[in-house]
């Protein structure tokens, strides 16, 4: 595996209001060719800005103010409109969360995919039309010939966000981003599309940013997951480290939350507090108000993302060795690892 996106403290403030909102507030982390990387936190803790960010695709009132985005070599917030324009869609690709409102009800299935194999591929005529019935065998649509002459009122939510898929690999993307492609979705069809995200990433090399609640699904199909809280990265980890011993206070109280269908009859746990106002985000550890751990470093001194073990170092996670697999920013983590 190579590195694909390396983003290094990355900040995004939405200037609507005074003092602004720090919707992505020195955020750090690399994908690599091939990877399904899945980012979980709470509602409102600057997941989707992060990926708007990434595909420069931010509201007027956004600006990424600080850090860098390297997708492969290149430094993103540095490109100009025009050459973003020609990454986006092609080699940076962009699955939405609702199918329905992403498709145009009143063109075919045909005339919305071949608009994008034309526009990526310069295709037009019999071989787009015979690209577009392989891209839709390739995320698993039967009878594709038939999908094409098809509206999206005509097709269930999973075989709408199968031919959103379609579209985006109609660009041959290195970097596709799914920002929750599964919330609309029955529980039967997540599972599908999320093993489709996985077959296809691991297939065709293809660097995939999965943005997610389902906490329980990544367990299964991520290679790498991500922990946001308040526009920070709070913490990296492998799938099987992450969910056998969570280093955050935040990840282990997200994992808490997960229902045990073993455990028979039980209550429902939530984690006390709600995410800050990003405007007003607390000095020193942004979780520090909500955490059970807390001490008092915590209040006053941010801590910064750094390995896991004895090799713990300054040294910023999208710049690391891949070899250094797990990250966090924690002062008690810190303090116990050196006692």
């Amino acid at each position: 595996m190579t590195d694909l996106l390396c983003i290094d403290d990355l900040q995004t403030f939405i200037f609507d209001r005074d003092p602004p909102v720090k919707a992505v507030h020195g955020a750090s982390l690399k994908i690599l060719s091939g990877e399904l990387f899945a980012l979980v936190g709470e509602s409102g803790c600057g997941k989707t800005m992060l990926a708007l960010s990434i595909a420069r695709l931010l509201p007027p009132q956004a600006r990424i103010i600080g850090g860098s985005i390297h997708f492969q070599g290149r430094d993103l917030t540095r490109l100009s409109d025009e050459q973003i324009r020609r990454l986006r869609g092609g080699r940076i690709a962009y699955l939405f969360q609702d199918p329905m409102t992403s498709l145009n009800p009143v063109m075919t299935v045909e005339e919305q995919l071949l608009e994008a194999i034309h526009l990526h591929r310069s295709l037009a005529g019999k071989p787009a039309r015979d690209l577009g019935c392989e891209l839709l065998s390739r995320v698993q649509i039967p009878l594709p010939s038939r999908r094409l002459r098809q509206y999206p009122h005509q097709l269930s939510g999973g075989m709408c966000q199968r031919v959103m898929l379609a579209m985006a690999l109609a660009g041959n993307p290195a970097l596709l981003i799914a920002d929750e492609p599964t919330t609309a979705l029955d529980v039967t069809t997540q599972a599908e599309i999320l093993e489709l995200l996985k077959d296809l990433c691991h297939r065709f090399g293809i660097g995939i940013l999965l943005i997610t609640h389902h906490l329980s699904a990544v367990g299964i199909h991520a290679d790498r997951i991500g922990v946001m809280y308040a526009g920070h990265i709070v913490e990296i980890s492998g799938r099987e480290e992450f969910y056998r011993s969570p280093s955050h206070p935040y990840a282990q109280a997200l994992l808490a939350c997960i229902p045990k269908i073993a455990a028979g009859k039980q209550a429902f746990r939530s984690i006390p507090g709600s995410v800050p106002d990003l405007r007003f985000t607390p000095a020193g550890c942004p979780f520090h108000p909500r955490c059970p751990e807390v001490i008092e470093r915590c209040r006053g001194e941010e801590p910064q993302l750094k390995p896991v073990g004895s090799s713990r170092s300054a040294e910023a996670p999208g710049l690391a060795s891949f070899s250094r697999n797990h990250w966090v920013s924690c002062w008690q983590r810190e303090r116990a690892e050196t006692e």
